[in-house]
């Protein structure tokens, strides 16, 4: 595999921040690079690619599924695919303070930027 320089950064990351996002162009190893760090990762890990149907319909209920998976770390891929998302991930890493809750891979699109923005910018816990 073609050594990562950002597999660091991202690790530096989910030590200190509950979510996560790993935006880019297709095809240019942002999956390649998910499935590194959750080979490193030493807890629990769920892995969700949104193109695959059967990921995308377990976050039928997504407070659900994800609330009963609130102690591994949640790759989702794709993440564009269920943009009513991140305004609960927001919710549930502002109820549980532990980093490393959510890790979330999207395709650059003014869409996913704008709505991963608009619900994720405000400093937990209001301060």
């Amino acid at each position: 595999m073609i050594p990562r320089l950002l597999l660091p950064a991202i690790e530096r990351s989910l030590a200190n921040f509950p979510i996560v996002g790993l935006i880019g162009a297709r095809q240019t190893g942002k999956t390649t690079l998910a499935r590194a760090i959750t080979e490193r990762y030493v807890d629990s890990v769920v892995y969700l690619d949104l193109e695959a149907p059967s990921d995308l319909a377990k976050l039928d209920d997504p407070e659900l599924y994800l609330q009963s998976r609130s102690g591994s770390l949640v790759v989702v891929d794709e993440a564009q695919r269920k943009p009513g998302l991140f305004p609960l991930l927001r919710v549930l890493a502002d109820a549980d303070p532990r980093n490393g809750k959510f890790l979330l891979l999207g395709s650059a699109s003014p869409d996913l930027s704008r709505q991963a923005s608009e619900s994720l910018r405000t400093p937990r816990n209001g301060s």
